[in-house]
């Protein structure tokens, strides 16, 4: 499509498709667009181009709906130790930017960071936001899910085709061992431990469970770089495989 550059991107919830006001503030006040520039609405993992006809009041209009990309992700689930608000924000805005489509906070043994429901609730919202804006900043036509708090009881009755854990036992293997198995539709669970690592009892719950152990080489990480580190992997693969699609055909 020619014309103006697209300058940002935003999700809405409704099939009105309209704006919610903390977005028309941010094109407005932050991004500071004018009469005709144009934006892109994301809905029901649709996208669309939108123009802008009137800032007071604020009026679109439809230009046109995007086909949508041939390129997919892998169905990549990070089970995540909880860890403190800093280090819990770098890792929902990181694994959304890089594809991961749906984060489960975990409670371990060893997690420092406890949540009762009410400020769970609280905590969700906030992290809700992060993964809505780092959505858009990355051009995802999804937000990926956050679960509710889970325990390690409740990750052995998931259903997964692939269902992986971080170990702390060396003679794991490495990750791309198990790249080598995943087709396109495979539904994926990695579960990254706490700082210190997943206790052996969690541990050996998940491996009698389904899980296998998936060892990071001789390098130890902190839990944002470890979930990090995982989902960087998987992408790359998934982009990897989608250039050998389009180079076979």
């Amino acid at each position: 499509m020619k014309g103006k550059i697209v300058m940002q991107r935003y999700f809405i919830k409704n099939k009105e498709l309209k704006l919610e006001e903390s977005d028309i503030r941010h094109i407005k006040k932050v991004m500071r667009m004018n009469i005709n520039d144009l934006i892109e609405i994301v809905y029901n993992n649709k996208l669309y181009i939108y123009r802008i006809d009137n800032l007071e009041p604020f009026e679109i209009s439809l230009v046109e709906e995007v086909e949508e990309s041939n390129y997919k992700h892998i169905n990549l689930t990070v089970a995540v130790a909880l860890v403190k608000e800093q280090k819990m924000d770098l890792i929902l805005q990181k694994l959304t930017e890089l594809g991961v489509s749906k984060i489960i906070p975990v409670s371990m043994e060893r997690s420092i960071v406890k949540l009762d429901k009410d400020r769970f609730n609280k905590k969700k919202a906030r992290w809700e936001s992060i993964c809505k804006e780092a959505s858009e900043q990355s051009k995802r036509t999804n937000i990926p899910v956050i679960e509710d708090i889970m325990s390690i009881k409740d990750l052995t009755k998931l259903d997964y085709d692939i269902k992986l854990v971080a170990s702390t036992k060396e003679k794991e293997k490495l990750l791309n061992y198990y790249l080598q198995s995943i087709d396109d539709c495979a539904k994926i669970i990695m579960v990254i431990g706490p700082e210190g690592g997943i206790s052996l009892k969690e541990e050996d719950i998940l491996l009698n469970n389904g899980y296998k152990g998936v060892s990071f080489g001789n390098l130890i990480f902190r839990v944002e770089t470890a979930a990090i580190y995982v989902a960087s992997i998987f992408n790359f693969y998934s982009s990897m495989r989608c250039n050998n699609d389009k180079f076979n055909k």
